[in-house]
């Protein structure tokens, strides 16, 4: 979509008016300034699906729409959490879960862990589950970002 003030309103607005629900959303401008990519995961029936798409493309800032779902994709989703880290066997085994899952501790305190992980959205919640749940402090997600496999690049 084009790079302007107020595009991803009248995006947000335009699920909102519908009753359609956004699960997340990310934007950022791509190699050309004058554009961003949003990724917004929805979800919904195909006619739904194919309902807010076309809506999508009635909208002037919107240059092209493509659904990754219809072909081969990579994606991925950033989350800090902050766990309680306390006593000694507590921080092993934070320490061992987030080898696990290949996450890196960013930042220690004599009490807390904060921990960054990147993947796909179950494994982000597969590591809370893993976490025992009091010791979750507080967890930042970014949503999904996903782009196309191989060769395949999205062009306008």
């Amino acid at each position: 979509m084009e790079n302007e003030a107020g595009a991803l309103s009248r995006v947000a607005g335009l699920f909102s008016a519908r009753g359609y629900n956004i699960e997340s959303l990310s934007v950022a401008p791509t190699e050309d300034p004058t554009l961003s990519r949003m990724t917004i995961v929805t979800v919904g029936s195909d006619e739904v699906v194919e309902q807010v798409t076309k809506q999508l493309n009635k909208l002037i800032e919107v240059v092209k729409i493509i659904d990754l779902n219809d072909g081969s994709h990579i994606e991925r989703e950033l989350m800090l959490v902050k766990v309680r880290a306390a006593g000694s066997s507590d921080r092993e085994e934070i320490k061992r879960l987030t080898e696990i899952f290949r996450g890196c501790i960013i930042d220690v305190t004599d009490k807390s862990y904060t921990i960054e992980l990147t993947g796909t959205s179950s494994k982000l919640d597969a590591f809370l589950e893993a976490v025992e749940r009091s010791a979750v402090l507080e967890t930042v997600r970014t949503g999904a970002s996903g782009i196309g496999r191989g060769e395949w690049t999205l062009k306008v």
